[in-house]
């Protein structure tokens, strides 16, 4: 009985992975293009919710855990099911009036739930990251396609030599086979025109899926007339092409979602419990003092939130963002007893005080549940 138990549990393990759309590296290669074309308050917004986090970073999240109890009902967020042979406005009435959970739905669900102010930052922080993964998953060919073969996931090939299915050649074996971490495939990738972007982000989200669902139905076409169920290099030479564009194509239209769904910023419900901050405590948080800084030990820091401090402690590393500098002061990240963020002209400080004492004066404002200072100005730091 246990033997059964644990064959059971593998066989579930192994379709949960076979599940998981576009790969780590494909996922995070479109975090990173869409990095690239993210607004100035698309990208301060990022930051106030992911903190050091990046868009590359959380664009896996939603496939580690959607098998945790608390995200069992995720799993059909991921992909969207439909017949093959419907024109577009079939298809699109087809897609609009589904009333089964999928990533159409569940997308639009997200987005909505980042821009309502009712919403606490908690909430808005796990949306994102589903936002981030979605616009991945829409954009894999067969994540949208049939049922009935579990999305080329019970169609079995043999890729060089070695099993597979369709829907695991075009999650990942296409990109292992071309090679390369997911920065080197976004600067190889991320290479669209002006007049590219300006489309790509125009179009409705609807035209997206039916790009993926005109692409599978020729993956089907073409399984359907082989003599055989062996492909070799001729099938990624003819194929990786679209691999590539869908990637660029994600990253650019998720920049798109983001810049307009944070065009004015990050606004959340007065319960959010001091998770990231707003524009506005920001703002705070860089205002003028009003009295002498108080002395505190970093490991009290946490006790004077709002308080206007000096801060003295050792620097434990740095992390360059766009726009800005995270530094560790009092321990490594993740367990830094305080973040410094610079910002404006003390943005390239961090490189000259790493290792070393240094004495921040600021406002205390929490973020992620840990004490901040935001420094502007050189002069807030002293060594």
């Amino acid at each position: 009985m246990k033997k059964k138990n644990v064959l059971l549990a593998i066989a579930f393990l192994s379709v949960s992975i076979l599940l998981v759309s576009w790969g780590v590296t494909g996922h995070r290669t479109v975090g990173k293009i869409a990095e690239n074309h993210l607004t100035a308050n698309a990208k301060t917004a990022v930051h106030d919710l992911l903190g050091a986090e990046t868009l590359a970073d959380v664009s896996t999240w939603a496939d580690e855990v959607r098998n945790e109890p608390a995200y069992k009902m995720t799993g059909s967020w991921h992909y969207i099911n439909l017949p093959l042979g419907l024109s577009y406005s079939d298809f699109q009435k087809k897609v609009e009036g589904m009333s089964e959970a999928n990533v159409y739905s569940a997308l639009r669900q997200q987005e909505q739930i980042l821009t309502d102010k009712s919403t606490t930052r908690e909430q808005k922080i796990v949306a994102l990251k589903f936002v981030v993964h979605f616009v991945g998953d829409l954009h894999q060919p067969m994540h949208v396609s049939r049922a009935e073969d579990k999305g080329g996931n019970s169609i079995q090939l043999n890729y060089n030599g070695r099993g597979t299915n369709l829907h695991s050649v075009w999650d990942s074996k296409l990109i292992e086979h071309e090679g390369g971490d997911y920065q080197q495939l976004a600067a190889k990738y991320d290479h669209p025109s002006a007049a590219e972007i300006k489309q790509w982000q125009s179009d409705p989200m609807i035209k997206w899926i039916w790009e993926s669902y005109t692409i599978s139905s020729k993956l089907y076409a073409e399984v359907d007339a082989m003599k055989s169920r062996s492909i070799d290099d001729s099938y990624y030479t003819a194929h990786i092409g679209i691999v590539h564009e869908r990637l660029e194509q994600a990253g650019v239209r998720l920049a798109g979602v983001l810049n307009t769904l944070f065009k004015d910023g990050v606004t959340a419900s007065a319960a959010s419990t001091g998770v990231g901050t707003t524009s506005a405590s920001k703002a705070a948080a860089t205002a003028e003092p009003t009295g002498p800084a108080k002395p505190i030990d970093i490991k009290d820091a946490a006790n004077h939130i709002d308080e206007y401090a000096k801060v003295c402690a050792v620097v434990y590393g740095y992390k360059a963002l766009d726009g800005l500098t995270l530094v560790n002061l009092g321990a490594s990240y993740p367990d830094q007893l305080m973040t410094v963020v610079l910002k404006g002209a003390a943005k390239d400080l961090a490189a000259s005080i790493d290792g070393k004492t240094v004495c921040v004066t600021g406002k205390i404002i929490s973020y992620k549940g840990k004490p901040e200072i935001i420094v502007t100005d050189p002069a807030m730091l002293t060594k």
